[in-house]
């Protein structure tokens, strides 16, 4: 019976884990990873980012010029 509550625990324990891992990604990583999607269409496709309510969205009424280098 203790091994049964000990594997339990462990169990508990990753669940835990997992569920703490996935809130720090969904928080913080997820969104980096949209507006960098974001920004990259939106300049492949010529146009600049606008903030939009913390999101940010293309701005089709201006053009992106590329720095030179």
């Amino acid at each position: 019976m203790k091994e049964a509550t000990g594997e339990l625990n462990m169990t508990v324990i990753v669940v835990i884990a997992l569920a703490a891992i996935s809130a720090l990604f969904v928080t913080f990583i997820m969104p980096m990873i949209q507006n960098s999607i974001t920004t990259n269409s939106c300049h492949s496709s010529g146009y600049n980012t606008k903030d939009v309510n913390g999101k940010l969205e293309c701005d089709y009424s201006s053009t992106y010029t590329a720095p030179s280098n």
